[in-house]
Formats: C-alpha cells, sequence, structure tokens
C-alpha cells in the first residue's frame, strides 16, 4: 500500500515537470478577448459584467503576450495602480485593424495573468497598433513586463542591458 501511495505521489509531482520541458512560466501573460455572443455556447464564450450590463466574450483571445514587441506604462485615472499601451508586432497590428473595424461598437476585454484588468468599447478602427489597458496594472506587473519585452522606443540593445542591470 506504501510502494502504491509513493508511486501516485511521485507521479502527481513529475507530471508537471515533465510537461513544462525545462521551461520557466511566463512572468506576464496578457490576452485581449473580442465580445461574443451567448448563441456561441459556453465552450466558446464566458459572461461578464461590463459597463452595467452583462456581455459575452469569448474564450480564445484575439491578441496574446506573444504580439506584443513593446509597451510603455501610465499611472490609471484611480491614482493607484496604471495602465499600459501595448506596441503590437507586424502581424498582430493588420489583425488589429481589420478587427476593430468589422467590430465597431463591440467591447476588448483585457487580462492580465488571468485576472480580468479592463474592458475597451471599440468605437473606431485602429490602424497604429496600440492597445490600451487603462487601469488595475500593478507595479509588479510593470517589472515582469521589463523582463520580457522592451519599452516603445527603446532598442534590443538598450532594453538587454537596462534588463542586466535589474537583475539580481
Amino acid at each position: 500500500m506504501l510502494r502504491i501511495l509513493a508511486a501516485a505521489l511521485f507521479s502527481v509531482l513529475l507530471v508537471p515537470a515533465a510537461q513544462a520541458g525545462g521551461k520557466k512560466a511566463e512572468k506576464l501573460v496578457v490576452s485581449f478577448h473580442l465580445q461574443g455572443d451567448p448563441s456561441e455556447g459556453p465552450k466558446h464564450v464566458f459572461p461578464q459584467a461590463t459597463a452595467g450590463q452583462q456581455i459575452h466574450y469569448r474564450i480564445s483571445p484575439e491578441f496574446g503576450t506573444k504580439d506584443i514587441i513593446a509597451f510603455a506604462t501610465f499611472p490609471a485615472d484611480d491614482r493607484v495602480s496604471y495602465g499600459l499601451v501595448l506596441q503590437l508586432n507586424k502581424r498582430a497590428r493588420m489583425r488589429l485593424t481589420t478587427i476593430s473595424i468589422a467590430n465597431r461598437d463591440n467591447y476588448m476585454l483585457a487580462l492580465v495573468n488571468g485576472q480580468i484588468r479592463d474592458a475597451v468599447l471599440i468605437d473606431r478602427g485602429v490602424e497604429d497598433g496600440l492597445l490600451v489597458i487603462w487601469q488595475r496594472i500593478t507595479a509588479a506587473e510593470i517589472r515582469a513586463a521589463d523582463q520580457i519585452m522592451p519599452r516603445i522606443g527603446m532598442t534590443q540593445k538598450q532594453w538587454k542591458a537596462n534588463k542586466k542591470k535589474k537583475q539580481p
């Protein structure tokens, strides 16, 4: 019995390590989800209270951390948290233009590390390739972003040098 228990415990501890394949978990995961329709079903959309109404958002994100090449921060209106301006890569920038034109008057929800941070109403086509999270970004999340991507306007060389300075 003890052997079976030990084997079960060992396999529970070993499986997650094997699945990770030696990669470190990302410190910052950002995703943007478009408004969906309840008729798409619970496997494809989830409800979220937004602007005083129940809005359904697609589970599959339209944009994620892999689409972001740089960022900038600013103090949020709540004077407690920060906001983020996220610069998209060329391919995601073209997708954003198309998506924002096709989904005018719909909402887009921003999640950071799986937590809902902000929702914005798409009121026009976005051609500059910038997505904004207006509030609820923490200083720890900004530090994590500094480790995985440069600030807007910073060269790769400057970013790598700055990143080395900040590491313990």
